[in-house]
């Protein structure tokens, strides 16, 4: 079937709001790693109050070095409720719907990020951030089964980059808006106006969402053409279990085990990295932030969308998905490599390039990776694999978060390069190991290997 015309793509639309949640979601997610670089947050963070006579208190080298250990631990926190969410929301999505689990995740991170406010301690940040991790777990799980429902599966990769764009925008605007508030107002207003977003957002997506036979918009030629790949709908949810016994569980979850973890790591240190490293010539801080971080991720903006396109652009070729996903992930998995180069260069200008061409590539090996949970399952299990892959993603960011305010106090930024430089192509040869051929589980197969969970709702 020939793709519908103008008037028949309102699934776009469904693609714009999941673009506009992810760049909330970003937002909220995003703040802390700019506000952790005012020295008046790290003070009231480390409970330095003024000497006697009301002067401020000094932040020595100890007491930052200090702050970047517990900073690790803050987001190791965050990382350990998002991975525990991962599996919950997945589970919780295909069983209640993404209308309305999406939704239950949106008020929780919303709520959590305004209660970052009043946070006075490293203790009560890490509770908030961990609430947050909780309730934005929800994000890609129902992003990933919404474009499940919503397109054909030579579409799946392009719309996955579009959507996943908006991480990007989100830390665009957050570079952009959280410098000035924390300038003008002090950094706890930061959080309480980008939490207020979500807000927003819920009452949209409440009141937009449906799956498409549902939807009073969409016309019967799109429909049919969102239909036309004929896919078998598992009658029933699986269970986690039944789901861990496929090796295409596991090529996935590889993925995101062994690059996820880089990604939380550029979300959380590039302030620092750029406002600290002293091998660079010229440091950014809170007033310069926003044409360097504006560059960094319209690049990466422009990777999750290439890529994801080229994806797509291969398979109308005819090339088979597995060629087509696994050749995308490997020109990914080339251009983050260079970027070790970035802790070892004095040039502020040679490593914000570098820091966009990795950023980039990763960006387009998310748009695909997103992909293979909806090109090796059933949707109806669609988000519980994205749980589960999401859950190794996060796990892999604890480890990684742990140990980074430490090994970047004790030897700076190039160990850090250097993992982030291998770690797609290990991937790569990893999930081609272990699944040669992209080979989808078929609907009959999970009906007969296990046992059966309450059905899903949409």
């Amino acid at each position: 079937m020939q793709t519908p015309t103008t008037s028949g793509r309102f699934r776009w639309r469904i693609v714009a709001l999941l673009f506009l949640a992810t760049t909330i979601n970003y937002v909220d997610r995003q703040v802390l790693s700019f506000t952790m670089t005012d020295d008046l947050f790290r003070k009231e963070m480390l409970g330095l109050a003024p000497d006697r006579n009301g002067a401020p208190t000094l932040l020595t080298k100890e007491a930052t070095d200090r702050f970047k250990v517990l900073y690790g631990d803050v987001d190791a926190a965050f990382k350990f409720a998002y991975a525990i969410g991962f599996l919950l929301v997945g589970w919780l999505i295909d069983r209640i719907g993404t209308r309305r689990g999406f939704s239950l995740g949106i008020i929780v991170w919303s709520i959590a990020a305004v209660l970052t406010t009043f946070v006075n301690n490293m203790a009560g940040l890490r509770w908030t951030r961990a609430f947050l991790g909780l309730g934005e777990s929800a994000n890609f799980p129902s992003s990933v089964k919404t474009v499940a429902d919503w397109f054909p599966k030579n579409e799946r990769s392009f719309a996955h980059g579009l959507f996943n764009a908006g991480t990007n925008v989100g830390i665009i605007l957050t570079a952009l808006i959280v410098p000035y508030l924390i300038l003008q107002f002090g950094w706890r207003s930061s959080f309480l106006i980008t939490g207020l977003l979500g807000f927003g957002l819920l009452i949209l997506w409440w009141f937009t969402y449906s799956k498409p036979e549902r939807s009073t918009k969409l016309s019967a030629e799109e429909l049919a053409y969102i239909r036309s790949d004929n896919e078998k709908v598992a009658p029933r949810t699986v269970s986690w279990g039944q789901l861990l016994g496929y090796k295409q569980t596991w090529a996935f979850a590889i993925g995101k085990l062994l690059a996820d973890p880089i990604w939380w790591f550029y979300m959380s240190w590039l302030p620092d990295f750029f406002n600290s490293n002293d091998a660079l010539d010229q440091k950014l801080d809170l007033k310069s932030f926003g044409m360097p971080f504006l560059i960094i991720y319209a690049v990466s903006d422009a990777g999750s969308i290439f890529f994801g396109w080229l994806s797509t652009q291969f398979m109308k070729r005819g090339w088979s998905a597995n060629r087509a996903r696994k050749t995308t992930m490997l020109i990914c998995a080339l251009c983050v490599v260079p970027i070790f180069f970035a802790a070892q260069t004095s040039s502020l200008t040679v490593a914000i390039a570098l820091i966009s061409l990795a950023t980039a590539a990763h960006q387009g090996w998310a748009a695909n990776m997103y992909t293979f949970a909806s090109d090796l399952f059933p949707k109806n299990v669609v988000a519980s694999v994205s749980g589960i892959g999401g859950m190794f993603g996060s796990v892999g960011g604890i480890l990684l978060s742990l140990l980074a305010g430490r090994i970047i106090t004790a030897f700076g930024y190039r160990p850090m390069f250097i993992i982030a430089s291998c770690s797609y192509l290990l991937a790569l040869v990893i999930i081609h190991l272990v699944l040669p051929k992209l080979e989808p589980v078929k609907a009959e197969e999970l009906e007969k290997s296990g046992h059966w969970l309450v059905g899903s709702r949409s």
